[in-house]
């Protein structure tokens, strides 16, 4: 556990910044490293349903659980809520979000207290595993966990089911062994590409609709055929439809979702995809802005528990990326320098002095 700057409870507008469940999750999370207690005011206050979701709920009912927290506030709507988190501890956890709101954001409230604490832990999360709203699990199988691995901690997931929105019912499973610490490193080049492919998954829909995604995102591409995969799958994981490429790098992977909607075309959904991908490209970033946010939180508590300075080279910060900065800083004793480098941004983070 990383030493609080002070035990006095910490009081966050969750409708500043960003205002999303985001707040919720870093707060909760950083809470449960530092051991400092917070009160969150004002949840989701800006969104169309104010409050806690289910989502938002189980995750917090998780760190809960895992931290022997003093809670108030806890049930669906609720736009306040008071957490004193205890010593976390691993062990064996199942957490149902009940619903398609998202079981990999879950695993983000909780994940950065389970990475050093004394001993390993096994998840089983369901809910969500493939919704538009929120990382998918092959972002956070091939982007996000090889990263965490190289912190110290060995950690890996598997896909038990899919969970299409709006009908949930995925499961994916995580394994954690910590470290003792995490040793932070530097993100400023991607490497050389060594494969990438495009991949459309297709649930108890006609794969006929992966059949042409994929030919059309191929084609935009300037790929090979043999570049796209069909994932056809009837056994009642949907409906659901989802498109990704897959780029791997000497330094770290990268995953570009587009989802297939009611209405929406398939050539829609390759183009979106592909657009995401060239945006990548063209500003130079390591970091993709979908995993920026995330990787800022675990640098930062690299960052602070090491003493040791690193940087990545990411796209211009979104509002999101913003928030997240600002909510880091003050739970733990680091700051985020940014500096432009050609039409990227380089984020430096370093411990402040004693």
């Amino acid at each position: 556990m990383i030493e609080p700057r002070c035990d006095e409870l910490l009081e966050i507008d969750g409708a500043t910044g960003e205002g999303g469940g985001q707040i919720v999750r870093t707060s909760l999370g950083l809470s449960m490293v530092t051991g400092r207690p917070v009160r969150i005011e004002n949840i989701r206050a800006r969104r169309n349903k104010p409050g806690l979701m289910r989502q938002h709920l189980t995750a917090l009912l998780a760190a809960q659980e895992i931290c022997s927290a003093r809670v108030e506030g806890a049930e669906v709507e609720s736009t306040t809520v008071h957490f004193q988190p205890g010593e976390p501890r691993g062990g064996d956890y199942e957490y149902h979000v009940g619903s398609a709101g998202s079981a990999t954001l879950v695993l983000q409230t909780i994940l950065p207290a389970l990475l050093t604490v004394a001993s390993p832990s096994r998840l089983t999360l369901s809910g969500g595993t493939h919704n538009p709203w929120a990382p998918p699990f092959d972002f956070l199988d091939k982007s996000f966990l090889p990263l965490v691995s190289r912190l110290g901690p060995q950690v890996s997931a598997e896909l038990k089911r899919f969970g299409f929105y709006p009908a949930g019912g995925g499961v994916l499973e995580i394994a954690i062994d910590p470290a003792e610490r995490l040793q932070p490193f530097d993100l400023l080049e991607r490497g050389s590409q060594t494969t990438h492919m495009v991949q459309a998954v297709v649930s108890d829909l006609p794969a006929e609709i992966g059949r042409r995604e994929l030919s059309i995102a191929v084609r935009r591409l300037g790929w090979e055929e043999h570049d796209g995969e069909l994932v056809h799958r009837e056994q009642g994981d949907g409906p659901g439809n989802v498109l990704m490429i897959q780029a791997e790098f000497e330094q770290l992977n990268c995953v570009f979702t587009a989802f297939g909607r009611v209405g929406v075309s398939g050539e829609q959904v390759a183009r979106d995809v592909v657009k995401q991908y060239r945006r990548y490209e063209k500003f130079g970033a390591v970091v993709d802005e979908h995993l920026c946010d995330q990787w800022m939180l675990l640098l930062g508590l690299a960052v602070a528990s090491s003493g040791t300075s690193a940087a990545f080279l990411t796209s211009p910060l979104s509002r999101h990326s913003q928030t997240q900065r600002e909510l880091i800083e003050r739970f733990l004793p680091v700051e985020f320098q940014t500096a432009p480098q050609g039409a990227a941004s380089c984020v430096t983070c370093r411990r402040l002095p004693e």
